[in-house]
């Protein structure tokens, strides 16, 4: 008796590992078909949405800036990202489009709330290790701004000098090689930075010429002065693993430029001083 009730058990148990070997079977091949798949076909789930998610800057004249008559967000970036969305989705009007700063706009990437970042965004190999990047979308060059009259002429003249940037930029890394005895003074986004020249809390303010001449366009009592000091290619960043997505963008900004359309767009943003 003792002896088939131990058999007994020991049938039970086997049936026991059987079915839950089974079913973590089962949770492994879900989890292959659905589990790495969802994050990685962003493409498919943005045509399922049928809509483009953008991170944009808002604070930046000539990429993106918010009109305060409109409420709407303005700018080059924006309309390479409706363009985009044109060619990728057949509806320029498929967008959403979230604020970014330098500083916040991996973390929203990468938390999943936005989609692409089109926010004049410079590709370096240290950014690629977090992110994937677009092929080139505007070739920008850091400089300097001061008020006219300055006795700044160029980076050579910031020893002891208050230089203002941007944090999360990659203007505020270069500046420090570049003038290791300038004084560095970082703020949240440009406005804040260029209100800061603008009250006298520093001498300079340092970023891409692209959204200098942006600035100079709000007050012209300013200029850029120096030339540029580094080469900084913009590209639009994706989260990591998602290529097809990225291969779709690059698709895109040829069409767009082979069409003439880059050009109009660029013609209507990028007017130098």
């Amino acid at each position: 008796m003792k002896k088939l009730k131990w058999l007994q058990l020991s049938l039970l148990s086997v049936l026991a590992v059987i079915l839950l070997a089974g079913c973590g079977g089962d949770k492994e091949s879900d989890e292959g078909k659905d589990g790495g798949s969802k994050e990685k076909d962003k493409l498919a789930q943005i045509k399922k949405n049928d809509k483009i998610v953008f991170g944009v800057k808002n604070d930046t004249r000539l990429f993106g800036l918010k009109n305060p008559n409109t409420k709407e967000v303005e700018g080059f970036d924006i309309d390479i990202a409706k363009a985009l969305a044109g060619e990728i989705l057949g509806d320029e009007e498929k967008v959403e489009f979230k604020e970014v700063t330098s500083k916040t706009r991996m973390p929203l990437l990468n938390n999943g709330d936005i989609d692409a970042i089109v926010a004049t965004m410079t590709i370096t190999e240290e950014r690629k290790k977090e992110v994937d990047f677009t092929d080139v979308y505007f070739d920008a060059g850091q400089s300097l701004l001061v008020k006219k009259g300055s006795d700044i002429k160029g980076i050579d003249d910031l020893k002891g000098k208050k230089v203002l940037a941007v944090k999360g930029s990659t203007s505020a890394i270069n500046i420090r090689e570049k003038a290791p005895e300038a004084q560095v003074l970082e703020f949240e986004n440009y406005s804040e930075a260029f209100a800061a020249l603008k009250s006298g809390q520093g001498d300079t303010l340092t970023t891409d010429d692209s959204i200098l001449y942006g600035m100079v366009d709000e007050d012209p009592t300013y200029e850029l002065v120096g030339g540029t000091f580094t080469d900084e290619p913009y590209g639009i960043a994706v989260k990591k693993g998602n290529e097809k997505f990225v291969d779709e963008l690059n698709k895109a900004l040829k069409a767009i430029k082979d069409s003439g359309k880059y050009d109009e767009i660029h013609d209507k943003w990028i007017k130098k001083k």
